[in-house]
Order: C-alpha cells, then sequence, then structure tokens
C-alpha cells in the first residue's frame, strides 16, 4: 500500500518527542485516557504502547469486520501496508550478515542486463529511495507478475540520477524483493518466514502463509464505511500480492507480532548490533524535513525514534520505536476516513502516545483481546 512520503509517521515523529508541548497535552496522563478521548468514535482499529519490551497498554476500537460483528483487539490481523518496507530491509540486511549479497553492489550483478542509465543503481539506492527510480508502475492491486514489474522498472525514466536525490519509491523495494529471492533462492514471503519471523516467535505475520482464521483478518472501509474486503479479497497471486506490491507493503500482522519484532529488534536475535545500525542509520536528508531516511525506517529525534508509516485510500497505520528497547507505539486503523466525521490523519497520534510512553506514569495497562472489546468506542479493561 502507499501513501507520499510525508504522510503518517513520516510526518508526525519530526519534533523532539521529549518535549510534550507543541498541543500534546500533559504526557504524564495515562495512555488509555488519552486514547479513549482522542481516538474517533466508529474508527476501528488497535493501539499498542510497550516500554521496555513489556505491554504498557494495548485496547481494540470499533469493528474488524461490521457484517460478520467481529470487534478489533490486540489480536486482529491487519494489513500494516509500507510498514513492510522495514522487514524488507531487514532481509537485504539479513543476507548481507549471510556473506550473500552487499549494499554496495549494483543491481546488475543480482538482475542480469540492466539499461545504462540504471547500472550505477545499488542496493543502498533502493533501500534509501535515492535510486531514481518511479514511484509506482500502477495500482497495488494490478495483477504484476516478477518478471513484468522488472522489465517495467527497468524500462521506466529516472526521476534523478542514481543517488543524486530522495524520491519515495515502492518499485524499488519490490526490486529488493526480487533481489532477495534470487540471491537466497526462496520466495520473499518465505525467506522472511524463515529468517526473521520465526526466530522472533511471529507466527501471525506474512501474505499467506499464516493459518489465520478469516474472521481475525480486518475488513477495510472507505470513506462512507462501505467495506472493502480483506486485502486477499483483491486480486492477490497464489503466494501473495502481485508485485506491485509485493517487498514495499501488504504484509499482514498483529500488534502482538509487532511487539515481538520489536524485542527481536532490541537484540541480536535476528540481525546482529552491526546489522541493526545499518538499518538505523541516517544516509539521507528527507526533503522539507528535520527526519533522514536509513533503510527501511525514518529517523527522527537525533536516532532516539525510528518509524515506518503505512496508508491507502482506507487504512492508516504508524509503527515507532527507540531502537534500545525503551519504548514501542503501534496504531492502526482499518477505517480511518469517514467523509464529515474524521480522518486519522488530522491527528497526532503517534507522538503523543510516545510522549506519553516515555512519562513516568503510564497508567494500569490493558490487553484487550478480539473479540471481547465493545463496539464502537472502547472502555479500559483493567
Amino acid at each position: 500500500m502507499r501513501i507520499t512520503w510525508y504522510g503518517g509517521a513520516v510526518a508526525l515523529v519530526m519534533a523532539t518527542l521529549t518535549a510534550c508541548g507543541n498541543g500534546l497535552g500533559d504526557c504524564a496522563e495515562p495512555v488509555g485516557a488519552y486514547v479513549a478521548d482522542a481516538w474517533p468514535e466508529g474508527a476501528g482499529g488497535t493501539v499498542m504502547v510497550a516500554r521496555g519490551g513489556e505491554v504498557a497498554y494495548c485496547q481494540g476500537f470499533g469493528m474488524a469486520d461490521v457484517a460478520g460483528g467481529v470487534r478489533a483487539g490486540c489480536d486482529t490481523v491487519y494489513d500494516v501496508m509500507s510498514i513492510t518496507k522495514q522487514f524488507t530491509a531487514a532481509a537485504v540486511m539479513k543476507l548481507e550478515t549471510m556473506g550473500r549479497l552487499r549494499v554496495t553492489d549494483p543491481i546488475g550483478r543480482y538482475l542480469g542486463a540492466v539499461p545504462a542509465d540504471k547500472r550505477p543503481i545499488t542496493l543502498h539506492q533502493l533501500l534509501t529511495h535515492t535510486s531514481g527510480l518511479v514511484e509506482a508502475l500502477g495500482d497495488d492491486y494490478d495483477p504484476l507478475s516478477r518478471a513484468d514489474m522488472l522489465a517495467g522498472a527497468l524500462a521506466s525514466e529516472l526521476r534523478s540520477p542514481p543517488g543524486a536525490e530522495f524520491h519515495y519509491s515502492n518499485v524499488g523495494y519490490s526490486l529488493l524483493a526480487a533481489i532477495i529471492e534470487k540471491v537466497s533462492g526462496l520466495g520473499y514471503e518465505r525467506f522472511l518466514a524463515t529468517y526473521l519471523f520465526e526466530p522472533a516467535g511471529m507466527t501471525r505475520t506474512g501474505y499467506v502463509l499464516p493459518d489465520w482464521p478469516e474472521t481475525q483478518v480486518a475488513v477495510e472501509y472507505d470513506g462512507r464505511g462501505a467495506s472493502k474486503g480483506r486485502p486477499y479479497d483483491h486480486p492477490w497471486a497464489p503466494d501473495g500480492p502481485y508485485w506491485n506490491l509485493r517487498g514495499n507493503g501488504g504484509m499482514l500482522s498483529t500488534a502482538r507480532d509487532l511487539l515481538r519484532w520489536h524485542r527481536a529488534l532490541s537484540g541480536d536475535t535476528v540481525l546482529s548490533a552491526a546489522a541493526r545500525r545499518e538499518l538505523f542509520t541516517p544516509y539521507v536528508r528527507m526533503p522539507d524535513s528535520d527526519d533522514s531516511y536509513g533503510y527501511g525506517w525514518v529517523i527522527s529525534d537525533d536516532g532516539r525514534i525510528v518509524s515506518h508509516d503505512g496508508g491507502d485510500t482506507w487504512s492508516l497505520a504508524d509503527y515507532a520505536r527507540s531502537p534500545d528497547g525503551g519504548v514501542m507505539v503501534f496504531w492502526i486503523s482499518n477505517h480511518a476516513y469517514q467523509e464529515d466525521r474524521w480522518n486519522m490523519e488530522d491527528l497526532d497520534l503517534t507522538r503523543a502516545l510516545t510522549c506519553r510512553a516515555r512519562s513516568a506514569t503510564l497508567g494500569t495497562a490493558s490487553t484487550s483481546s478480539a473479540p471481547s472489546t465493545p463496539a464502537g468506542r472502547a472502555s479500559t479493561e483493567q
């Protein structure tokens, strides 16, 4: 899924997060009280806040599936959209650690004959959105094969010379997914499941491999409240989304699995300290921003917060964490827009939640599980 590079977390996590001014309110206020007041009435979704690797707050709001009567909770499976990019970046780091590739390699080493204008493009440039490649080759759900994606990407007109400028590119991350497959000899999802998700204890993250009950997967809703179905109700290949989306978006996951991922990235479970430093290095300043881009992560607050957002026409999400494992914030809505009522992009949830996660008072933790959360604005369970 895609939104403009400056949306969600990229725009929200720009100010110094230790400061609780700028309209963030009292950061000593319990998270539950803040979210209960800030979350729009009727919007579906889940909010999780963790500190020190432990859940401080997790709550579902509204409905994961209106027609089925399923309420959102901490185990609801959502499309996390462009948050997928940091999984792709981690997979590249894993392959580098295994000695299978180097981020300084040109793409032609893995893709064969490459047009002259694209021969200088390196994996580093794909990871940092500095390759000059276009943002997309079509709609997320267009039935595009890997071969056609590669052909389209290599035939496209560059937006800038490789390495010259930051241009957010979903195509670049799909190329990385194709390179992961070429180098590893495994499908993109299978490599992530084997080398990242399984070691991290993540059993509810993937495209098609996890055995989710259908009722656990959230339905998305448009601005009029009409159902747009579950992600796999759109055109999908047998092994996941087609290649306009693969590697750059479309991954399904839960709040609890993203907490497991946060814990894994706080130590050596899936990546070495050296590989993690590569992920979180601020390589390129993003235009009109105080933030920088690492490998699949936006780097903010002098490196104290790393994040990535995701969004489409119906849903919105943000995932922010401190590299030292101190705090993690994840929120997602499967009904982020309602005409004349709410627009989740107008809220400052990430900064406000991170500020409260860092405060001395978090309040009583809430850890609801679907489908126990009441419909509408959920009350906090003790």
